[in-house]
């Protein structure tokens, strides 16, 4: 900051300009595990803004942790569970960080390697804390990679809970950057959107300069069918075409069932909160037939709130009973039908003259 002095009496001022990175208002947390300048290797530390990152990890002298900080909070990141990867970055590098992360409560897992090896160790992390209760999904990127390299990558994970993104984006100076600061700013975005059903078309991505490549209209399809997350730039903005995951097949046979992004946001939506409304309500209680009627109820009172939120379409009967195996463990059973993002319009024009 420079002030300029003179004689005449007087009140003068001066004012400097600092780019401040605040947190957004993200309903989920993220979980990154990068290389970085400092930190301690290994150690999950929560940060809620880039400046506490910064302090935590350090700047950058070559993308890494604090430019996935600063994409991730860009993009809406409320909060962020960071684990610094050694530098040598090798497989089990990372799969040590991926462990620290299990014990965080995050939903949205990122990491800073393209590699193809560290993104399976990842898909199994991220799978194996599902099942234990702790719903997340990553989202990752290649280097590099055409359109039909994309779709190799991600018929090679296939996945309901990894999301691949491409192509490769451009820094705020022009530079090329790996899809992995693609993958940033996008768990970013899908951090920040409250209503799961609601699809990533056209949600703006901050902090990056454009695409190393235009996709071209067969370049989407192919990428869509085959699991991969296209991009595209567009009027100076940068957005998701539409939000993807890699799992494409069961077993050999094309499935499409998991295919868009909002079908797991919306299953990792409702099970926890139907969860966790009866873990609160429900954790000293004897297993009879009055107790199961209220479960029942309660169930449907959490079903209902989704249903009016336009988050499911519909949900089928709800059944509660004791198991014939184990008078202490109550099974709950019940059915919903997703509530489908509107991806296209087709107009059929009838013209008379």
């Amino acid at each position: 900051m420079s002030e300029i002095r003179h004689e005449r009496p007087g009140v003068y001022s001066a004012y400097d300009t600092s780019a401040v990175i605040v947190a957004g208002q993200a309903v989920r947390t993220i979980g990154v595990a990068a290389k970085a300048v400092q930190g301690t290797v290994g150690q999950a530390v929560t940060v809620t803004g880039y400046a506490d990152g910064a302090a935590v990890f350090g700047q950058d002298e070559t993308p890494g942790m604090s430019t996935i900080l600063k994409l991730l909070f860009q993009n809406g990141a409320s909060t962020v569970v960071a684990v610094r990867v050694a530098e040598a970055g090798q497989l089990s590098d990372y799969q040590s960080a991926f462990a620290a992360l299990s014990g965080a409560n995050v939903q949205i897992v990122v990491c800073d390697s393209p590699d193809q090896e560290v993104h399976q160790a990842l898909r199994a992390a991220v799978e194996q804390d599902s099942a234990c209760r702790k719903e997340r999904i990553a989202v990752v990127g290649g280097s590099g990679e055409s359109a039909a390299e994309l779709v190799s990558h991600a018929e090679a994970i296939n996945s309901e809970r990894v999301v691949l993104v491409g192509p490769d984006p451009l820094g705020t100076d022009g530079e090329t950057l790996p899809g992995v600061f693609a993958a940033a700013a996008l768990a970013g975005v899908i951090a920040a959107v409250k209503d799961p059903a609601v699809p990533l078309n056209g949600a703006q991505m901050s902090g990056l300069g454009g695409l190393s490549e235009a996709y071209t209209d067969n370049d989407i399809d192919l990428l869509v069918r085959g699991g991969v997350t296209p991009l595209e730039y567009e009027s100076g903005i940068l957005s998701p075409v539409r939000g993807i995951t890699t799992r494409s097949k069961s077993g050999e046979a094309a499935d499409a069932t998991w295919r868009e992004l909002t079908t797991i946001l919306i299953v990792d939506d409702i099970i926890p909160t139907v969860r966790s409304a009866l873990r609160s309500k429900f954790s000293r209680t004897k297993n009879t037939a009055r107790n199961r009627s209220a479960i029942r109820s309660q169930v449907i009172v959490e079903l209902e709130k989704k249903l009016a939120a336009e988050i499911i379409d519909s949900y089928g009967d709800v059944t509660v009973t004791a198991s014939a195996d184990d008078p202490t463990v109550c099974l709950v059973e019940f059915s919903f039908a997703v509530a489908h993002g509107l991806n296209q319009i087709y107009l059929t024009v009838h013209i008379t003259v």
